[in-house]
Formats: C-alpha cells, structure tokens, sequence
C-alpha cells in the first residue's frame, strides 16, 4: 500500500502495488517491506458455485488518521480557551528566512561533527511564504499522517481565527495572515494552539464507535495474495490454490488436518479478518463489531459450515462472538439458507488428537471445559 497508516482503500484495485524489474537477482529487505509486498497468488478454483452470503465490515474511520471539519470547530474552542487573540501581536508579520552565505572554510576536515547556521536573513513573500506556511503546518501535524486534506484543515482553522478575531480575510490578505501566523512572537503561540486541539481532536475521534456496513453477496475472493512470510502447504480442498498460509495458533493448523481428511467437505475457505474481501457476521461487545471466523465449508450436502477455532483463553473470551454467529446462523436459515457451525475446538486440549466438537447454542450456554452441550463435528 502506498499509504499503510491510513488503512485499505474501498476500491481494492488501490490496495496493491507491482514491482518490474530486468535484473537477475533482487532482494527486498524485510525492514522495509514487512507485509506490503506480494509475492505469491492464490486463484479460486473454476467450479466454484457462489454461496451469495450476507456479510460485513467497519466503515474506516479515516478522521482518526486525518483531519475532519470537526477539527476547525475544536481549533476555534481552544484558541479561545489560550486566549490567543490577546496574546497574537498583530503587527508583527515578517517571516524571514536564515540562509548560509560567504562562508569559507580553508580546512576541509574542520567540518567534521560541526554545525555551520545561517548567518543571513531574507524576508519571504509570495509562493516562498507559501511552501514556509505549507511546511509549518506538515510538521505541525504529527502524529497524524500529512495529508493534503490535514493540511488544508489546519490552514482553514487559521483563516478562520483571523476572519472571526481581526476581520482579516484569507482572499484578501493571505500573506498577511501567514506573515502574522508564522512571525517571531506569534509562531509559537500558533504551535501551541494546534497542539491543544490535536489532542482534544484525538480524544474525541476515540470515542466515536465505528459503523457496520453490510454487504449484501459475499463470495470466496477470486485470487488472494500473499508475502514472503506465507508458507505453501498441499491442501487439495482449499478452494483457493496453491493454498498459502501464516497460522496464528497449533489449533488452525490442527483443524486444516482435519478438513483434509476424506469426508462430505466440497472444499473450505481459510478467512482472514480485513476489510469487505473477507466474511464477517456482526457482534456486539459494547457496540457492533466485525466478527470474521475462521474457516468457511462447503459440505457436499448444499450445507455451509461457519466455524471459528478457539482453545484456551481465547475459548472463554468467546461470549460475545458465539452470541453473534448463533443469531447470524438462526436469521440467515429463516430465510432459506443451510448454514451450521459455531466455535470449534479439540477435546484433548493438549495435544488436539481427540475429538472436534463445537457450540451452535447461545452465550448464556456456554461453560467453561464442559463439552456436555457441544455437539461432534462428523463431515
């Protein structure tokens, strides 16, 4: 991704990028790619049948990675609450610029670990302010990403003060504004200001609950890929091949094992838990969330089982998910659907060679290492 700290772009063309190149040999240092570069393709299989469920995602809180309007309106509130209005000095606008000039050095190993400043001073105006005022701004936004809107909202709360405060409007007399903004005795009074509402601004993006979007037909995606931390396995029913993989925990690899048995298992899906390329159902844990299980099966039947692995903490952590898939389950089969499943597990905890068994009841039902009301998965 070009922009990783802003998250997966909707149209999912955007999410990958290519390397060409015509040399023989090419190393990607792992430092730098980690997980955005691919290196292998999984392609589904040609005789796939849609399944068409419903599924879903967060919407992307893109405010909590950069700047909304509600910025300006916090901007406003705090500089208020700094009194900056008192304190900006409003004949003070020059912005001048330091720049080394004339300076000779006879010696050049006397410049070693030495700092040479600027010894000059230029006043700026016109498209110099401008990259000045451009750059005061980009540093000023840290930690959130710089991005030409952050920068703009930023840009508009200043305007904005001085319009309200001192009359001064930006298309009349925007160099005097960035003059006064970025002068010697105002600059830092400006840094404080944003800092303030930086961090009112997170605060506030923090509480604001994510909203789940439902997609109405979801399929097994046509091709995945994969990085260089994926490893090939020889999995003749994953739908998609080759079937590349990066378990999280023994119990998924352990369960592959068992799909691969022969059984009334069409094929199965290993889900991934991003975005709108992957099946979720919702859940509730305070508010609506995502709940992307594990594994997807196509049983030979027309059953589709939906499972989640769980051992462990991660099995009486489950409350809110197993709520989630038992009402999505009940819901979808009223309408004609043929779905089963629930949370798996293995009934020897330690080295998983006993029997599957999973929960289709309710939250309220399930207790803890107490397997009486789960049920044996025979596929």
């Amino acid at each position: 991704m070009p922009q990783p700290d802003i998250g997966h772009y909707k149209n999912d063309i955007l999410n990958y990028g290519h390397i060409y190149t015509n040399l023989e040999d090419i190393e990607i240092q792992e430092d730098i790619a980690k997980d955005y570069i691919t290196v292998y393709k999984s392609i589904r299989e040609k005789d796939y049948k849609p399944i068409n469920l419903l599924s879903c995602h967060s919407e992307r809180h893109r405010e909590k990675t950069r700047l909304s309007p509600l910025f300006i309106e916090i901007f406003l509130k705090e500089a208020k609450k700094y009194d900056l209005k008192k304190k900006v000095d409003i004949k003070s606008r020059n912005v001048d610029a330091r720049i080394i000039a004339d300076q000779k050095k006879e010696d050049v190993d006397s410049l070693v670990k030495a700092t040479i400043v600027g010894d000059k001073s230029i006043r700026q105006s016109g498209s110099d302010l401008q990259k000045t005022f451009d750059f005061f701004v980009r540093q000023s936004l840290s930690p959130l990403y710089p991005e030409d809107r952050s920068v703009g909202r930023i840009k508009t709360s200043i305007y904005t003060f001085f319009e309200q405060k001192f009359k001064i409007k930006c298309e009349e007399a925007q160099d005097d504004i960035i003059g006064i903004a970025l002068s010697s005795k105002n600059k830092q009074h400006f840094v404080n200001v944003i800092d303030s509402a930086k961090q009112e601004y997170i605060k506030e993006t923090a509480k604001r609950k994510p909203l789940l979007i439902p997609d109405e037909i979801w399929n097994v995606p046509e091709y995945l890929q994969f990085g260089s931390d994926d490893i090939k396995e020889d999995r003749k029913k994953s739908i998609v091949q080759p079937f590349y993989v990066k378990y999280l925990s023994k119990i998924e690899k352990v369960f592959v094992d068992f799909l691969e048995k022969p059984n009334g298992i069409v094929w199965w899906f290993k889900n991934e838990d991003r975005d709108a390329t992957f099946f979720a159902v919702p859940y509730d844990n305070g508010w609506q969330k995502p709940f992307y299980v594990d594994f997807i099966i196509q049983m030979k039947d027309g059953r589709i089982g939906l499972f989640d692995t769980k051992a462990g903490l991660t099995l009486k952590t489950a409350g809110p998910k197993v709520e989630g898939l038992y009402q999505y389950i009940q819901s979808e089969n009223k309408k004609g659907k043929k779905l089963f499943g629930g949370i798996v597990t293995n009934a020897d905890p330690k080295d998983y060679k006993g029997r599957w068994v999973y929960f289709e009841g309710q939250d309220r039902d399930l207790k803890d290492n107490d397997f009486n009301n789960w049920k044996t998965l025979e596929l």
